[in-house]
């Protein structure tokens, strides 16, 4: 039986945003794309846009037609500093929309020219040795201001203050990109600051960040300078038309902080009783600096916010006598204390993310410190730092005694708009996908990265190849992670090479080189981010301006990767992560999987080639389709011949090869699809169902699997709860993903192994399965504008539900099983259409529309 409530004749425009929806202000593209999700009405047959000018003037553009995400800018170029505001209305079924809300676009610096301010850095303080200063400009507001524009960027992280008002929420702004070719800038409005006539300041705190501070374990301070430094613009239009630009030059002051060292690795130590930026008396002199305007970019998505807080569950005294706040959740950023004390009085917190016998368990961070401390300058005080972040639990106070309403977490992550839920039967598994989401919330502080809070901290590209789908329907990701690949881009190596990490602070080999490795060795699964991230945001967003700007990347990458497998085409030479900490890996030998790295690595060389056909055909650059086509097709020959038995069984029998092959098509006949099938079912039955892949095969076997005709066993793996299995952290009281599968051992000790994270997404990947597979949400074609509902239902679930803002509107699947009473409700957007595969007794396969559906009927068991 099937019921449809179709929607509202009138058809309503919801949300449109120009580009990735972020900046705010100053969009750094001068003819921004537009997007818009509807309600209301039928099929789309023509839109327009109404621009408002400045001046008041007003221009219409009518466009026929469906598309309604990213579609190009029908106006004029925008000119730098271009204020306009948009309006969108929407024909459907004969009847026009009413106009959107106006959406205002404001363009950036467009032109290296457009940047009169130099980079200043003080000359006498700030030293590499030294903690953050304060950098001042004393203003005289010649009248009333109508509007005033702050641009501003840093060498290290920066806090702006007008008048003794913090500007904007960013946090550790300018944020971390490839800081030679890519250096963000950002726009305020800043005309609230600047109302009243007369004197006032600009004051900039500068702390290290990651231009200057700590980066990988080597700890090297400098990677990108040892000045720290400041490019500000302030252009003021006052009420009666005149204009004002005050820039960094050499008029501006330098001073010290209270700020006395600071560092994201080891944390802040403050001074209380020494100012602090906006109060800090400057005198000391500047110096100018040369540097590119060039390099200069706007965000493509959104900054570093504090986007929670935790407050804090208890306060315990650990067996040493040690005073422990738990905030009862992994999380990342710092701890806000409230204490009273005497002037000279030193608090201290150590932060860590579980307890080893009681005790704070710092062995994980290595050779970070995490560690905040405070000297009083006496009654009531509230503690926080400016220029740094921890990924903690755990926070161990000493100096004062404190109690839970004292503290709180606050919670940093870019700013990204949650898009993506689900829900199901299973509390366990429910556990497991909110830490999925809290694990993507804390490693997402400006850069994709492995973990937050060792000495590390850095944009693995394996960990977000194998985590971008997962990412993408949990959050808009496209401007973040379209960020990210620019940086990939500028980073990548003339030959094609793709570094480990983005932005590159490794720049060569890690556990290498072998002997006869190339210079640069780049590692199948890890470079291939150059191509799988750019997919992704196209397949999840519809995105194929990211494809166009990353095409040169990804082509480039296969190229070196078919050189490095040579004329055979198996790529077996060079170093390789392969299926890094596979679970019978030993704890001091990441690499030491089950699966060969030649098939691994060959595996991926098929992928990628193929996926680049694919986007050459969208691109329309039909001699390229072609062409990686055809080398994809002679990969997997390759890959046949040399590793897949007649019978199906691939080199190394383990769960990871087999999920490769069956999951990106790479047996040639179906005796060896079946053989292949058969034998991964083997693997999980004799495992116990445990999970025996590294990061490469776990985002795939719960696939090929499923793929193979065994969603049953998919189940009975992912419902697996002793170790190794994705539930085995949940039963140990996990908050966010492990980095390993036994990162703490049933009996509550830490991991051995060197390398021990507790809030490391990629093992989360498994959450995409969960939405697509479980309650059966999958994009059918880019953006979701074709959606397939096909739950794989096996009985071992009674319910699931997921739900997902797409680009064009909300779509949502929601089923239960009563019995052999299978029942499933659906809602779809204008613009969508959905394809249905359901688990009826009647095998119902069908389409559906927009508005919201109900489908019940018996199960059909597989």
């Amino acid at each position: 039986m099937t019921d449809r409530t179709v929607p509202d004749d009138l058809p309503r425009i919801d949300r449109v945003v120009a580009e990735y929806g972020e900046p705010e202000l100053g969009i750094g593209v001068a003819a921004p794309r537009l997007s818009w999700s509807r309600s209301g009405g039928g099929e789309q047959t023509a839109y327009e846009v109404r621009l408002r000018a400045a001046s008041g003037d007003v221009r219409a553009v009518r466009v026929d037609g469906a598309g309604q995400v990213f579609q190009p800018w029908p106006f004029p170029e925008l000119r730098s500093r271009e204020r306009v505001e948009v309006e969108v209305r929407a024909e459907a079924g004969g009847a026009w929309s009413d106009w959107s809300e106006p959406l205002v676009v404001e363009a950036g610096l467009l032109r290296p020219e457009d940047v009169t301010a130099r980079f200043i850095s003080p000359r006498d303080v700030g030293g590499l040795d030294d903690g953050a200063v304060a950098l001042v400009r004393d203003l005289d507001l010649a009248g009333p201001v109508a509007s005033a524009r702050l641009y501003i960027t840093a060498h290290g992280v920066y806090d702006a203050w007008i008048g003794g008002r913090r500007v904007g929420d960013h946090q550790l702004a300018p944020g971390w990109t490839a800081y030679a070719s890519r250096l963000r800038y950002q726009t305020f409005d800043v005309t609230s600051h600047l109302q009243g006539a007369g004197p006032t300041q600009l004051a900039v705190g500068l702390g290290n960040g990651w231009y200057r501070g700590q980066l990988t374990w080597n700890l090297r301070r400098d990677h990108y300078g040892d000045r720290l430094a400041l490019l500000a613009q302030l252009e003021i239009t006052y009420a009666d038309g005149r204009q004002e630009t005050v820039v960094t030059d050499g008029a501006w002051r330098a001073g010290a902080t209270g700020v006395l060292a600071d560092d994201l690795y080891d944390g802040q130590r403050t001074d209380l009783r020494l100012p602090l930026v906006p109060s800090v008396s400057a005198s000391g002199p500047v110096d100018v600096l040369e540097s590119d305007a060039a390099r200069l970019v706007a965000p493509l998505g959104p900054p570093v916010r504090e986007v929670a807080t935790v407050p804090a569950r208890s306060v315990s005294t650990s067996p040493s006598g040690a005073q422990l706040i738990d905030f009862g959740q992994n999380v990342v950023g710092w701890v806000r204390l409230r204490v009273t004390g005497a002037p000279g009085q030193e608090v201290t917190l150590r932060h860590a993310e579980v307890l080893e016998d009681g005790e704070l368990g710092v062995r994980p961070l290595r050779a970070a410190k995490a560690t905040d401390s405070y000297v009083l300058s006496g009654g009531p005080e509230l503690l926080e730092p400016r220029y740094t972040f921890h990924g903690f639990r755990y926070a161990e106070v000493s100096g004062v005694s404190v109690e839970a309403s004292d503290a709180e977490a606050v919670v940093v992550s870019s700013d990204l708009r949650r898009t993506g839920w689900f829900e199901c039967s299973e509390p366990d598994l429910e556990r497991l996908h909110e830490n999925v989401v809290w694990g993507m919330r804390g490693n997402f502080v400006d850069v994709p990265t492995d973990c937050p809070q060792r000495d590390e901290r850095l944009g693995w590209t394996g960990d977000i190849q194998v985590f971008a789908p997962t990412a993408a329907f949990l959050f808009d990701v496209g401007g973040f992670l379209g960020s990210w690949l620019r940086d990939l881009a500028a980073e990548q190596r003339p030959d094609g090479g793709v570094p480990f990490v983005v932005p590159d602070v490794v720049y060569e080999h890690i556990g290498g080189p072998r002997p006869g490795d190339p210079p640069h060795s780049p590692p199948a699964g890890w470079a291939d981010a150059a191509v799988h991230v750019p997919w992704t945001l196209y397949e999840r967003y519809g995105d194929t301006g990211v494809l166009e700007r990353q095409y040169d990347s990804m082509r480039a990458w296969v190229e070196k990767a078919r050189s490095l497998a040579g004329d055979s085409l198996l790529w077996d030479t060079g170093f390789q992560f392969g299926d890094w900490l596979d679970p019978d890996a030993p704890p001091d030998d990441a690499a030491a999987a089950k699966a060969d790295p030649a098939v691994v690595a060959t595996a991926y060389l098929a992928r990628s080639a193929h996926l680049l056909a694919r986007t050459a055909s969208v691109l329309g650059r039909d001699d390229d389709a072609s062409r990686y086509e055809s080398l994809a097709a002679d990969v997997v020959r390759a890959f046949g011949k040399a590793y897949v038995g007649v019978d199906g069984v691939v080199r190394s029998d383990c769960q990871t090869v087999y999920a490769l092959a069956i999951a990106w098509d790479l047996l040639e006949t179906p005796e060896q699809r079946a053989g292949a099938g058969r034998r991964l079912a083997e693997l999980v039955q004799a495992a116990g169902f445990h999970v025996s892949t590294g990061f490469l095969g776990t985002p795939l076997v719960l696939d090929a699997l499923c793929r193979a005709g065994r969603p049953d066993l998919a189940h009975s793996m992912v419902l697996t709860r002793t170790a190794p299995s994705w539930l085995y952290a949940v039963t140990m009281g996990a908050t966010t993903i492990w980095e390993r599968w036994d990162s703490m051992l049933p009996d509550g000790s830490i991991n051995p192994g060197e390398m021990t994270s507790f809030n490391h997404y990629a093992y989360g990947a498994v959450a995409d399965w969960l939405h697509r597979c479980v309650a059966g949400l999958a994009p059918a074609a880019p953006g979701y504008r074709e959606v397939a509902v096909r739950p794989l239902v096996t009985g071992q679930l009674t319910h699931a539900s997921a739900r997902h803002l797409s680009p064009y509107g909300p779509v949502a699947v929601s089923w239960t099983l009563d019995d052999d009473r299978f029942e499933l409700s659906l809602e779809v957007p204008p613009g969508v259409t959905v394809h249905l595969d359901l688990p009826l007794a009647d095998p119902y396969a069908g389409t559906a529309g927009p508005g919201s559906h109900r489908f019940t009927g018996r199960w059909r068991r597989p």
